[in-house]
């Protein structure tokens, strides 16, 4: 794998465990909204960090940590993502994917072996404005099938979306909870950042947010990340 970061400790990223988290080098989608612009570009170069690194580390935490979070760039067009997770599950770790859900046959794979122990998917947009927020033609099947993939699974997961102004309002929101249903569901404020490529978007303001929640009140399922 490529991994161009990684974070020896979070306490925030897999929710009930104490994890490390690297970044892979690459993203089939360009979202100008992204905190993690700097893993988008794929090119061959040696990755910043070799897996024996993040290993050995692994092997010297095992009384400490719990949990490994892979995320991105997007993990899932890493061609030996399978491989490396096998490793880090034969360490006795959980592990965790953050992916856009693009791959569903990576998916499923990963799922199918048990590999994976809880997995946030980004749902960008509505379905039918996907493009608006991934700069890329995006294929509707694949993300519906992830989605399903999910629902049906025995493991934990969330969906989340990160809005902000120019594109997200309560009606998208409640067409993204359509496709979700029940299940897990996390609204992440965007913020600005020196990473975000288009400075020009706006997060909402703390009361904007208390707004949206309360329309959202018939859906226990939703939550506000930091409200």
């Amino acid at each position: 794998m490529i991994i161009d970061g990684f974070n020896k400790l979070t306490l925030l990223d897999y929710p009930g465990h104490l994890a490390c988290i690297i970044f892979t080098r690459g993203c089939n989608f360009k979202c100008e909204y992204c905190h993690n612009s700097g893993f988008i570009k794929n090119d061959k170069r040696p990755g910043l960090f070799s897996e024996e690194e993040v290993l050995d580390y692994l092997k010297e935490r095992k009384k400490t940590l719990e949990a490994v979070v892979i995320s991105g760039g997007e993990p899932t067009i890493q061609k030996d993502l399978d491989k490396f997770i096998r490793k880090v599950k034969g360490l006795g770790y959980r592990v965790k994917l953050d992916t856009n859900g693009s791959n569903p046959v990576i998916l499923k794979r990963l799922l199918d072996e048990n590999l994976l122990d809880y997995v946030a998917m980004d749902i960008k947009n509505t379905l039918d404005d996907y493009e608006k927020v991934s700069f890329v033609k995006t294929k509707k099947e694949s993300l519906k099938e992830s989605i399903d993939l999910l629902k049906k699974s025995k493991i934990d997961y969330e969906f989340r979306t990160t809005i902000f102004k120019e594109i997200h309002d309560i009606n998208k929101i409640k067409d993204i909870l359509k496709l979700v249903g029940e299940s897990k569901y996390y609204i992440q404020n965007f913020n600005l950042s020196e990473n975000v490529k288009n400075k020009s978007l706006h997060g909402f303001s703390k009361e904007e947010l208390k707004e949206i929640k309360e329309r959202l009140n018939n859906y226990p399922n939703v939550e506000i990340r930091g409200l």
